[in-house]
């Protein structure tokens, strides 16, 4: 009983920001928050065993989860819906904002991982290829592929800023 009362502490805690991290990764609140309920699901059946960095673990899960489902079939990954979203106008910066989402959505789920993790979770290339399960190197050519797919695709303004 008291490591579920850990747990559920712990959660209250991290849920906003690994819902902000799902939110990055898929660019869907609905699907964002699925990654996260699967990937508190996986954690809570290890939680005995997470002792240190509980909070890495949980962005590792939640990035593999997340890896995952991108390579499930094409009917796991197609969402419909019965209307279309009312989007707000917003001030110059927030257009900015939706081609940058727009831009990052376009990129591989690998790179744009590399890169969310990088430069939105602030995490170090170390940090980022044990949360991808990957070597240091193939974070940074994920990260400058990404980047660079960022370049081409957004406008120059947009780019300097």
């Amino acid at each position: 009983m008291a490591d579920d009362d850990e747990y559920h502490s712990w959660v209250r805690s991290a849920l906003p920001a690994l819902r902000r991290l799902a939110y990055v990764l898929c660019q869907d609140g609905h699907r964002a928050d699925d990654l996260v309920q699967n990937a508190l699901v996986t954690l809570y059946l290890s939680w005995d065993r997470v002792r240190v960095n509980r909070d890495a673990y949980a962005r590792t899960v939640l990035v593999r989860v997340f890896l995952g489902e991108r390579r499930a079939g094409w009917a796991r990954r197609v969402v419909l819906v019965d209307h279309v979203p009312e989007v707000a106008v917003g001030a110059p910066e927030a257009a900015d904002g939706v081609a940058l989402r727009a831009a990052l959505a376009a990129l591989p789920p690998k790179q744009r991982a590399a890169l969310v993790l990088r430069y939105y979770a602030d995490l170090s290339v170390d940090e980022t290829a044990a949360a991808l399960g990957c070597p240091p190197n193939t974070v940074k050519s994920h990260t400058a592929r990404g980047l660079a797919a960022l370049r081409r695709a957004l406008p120059e303004e947009v780019v300097q800023r």
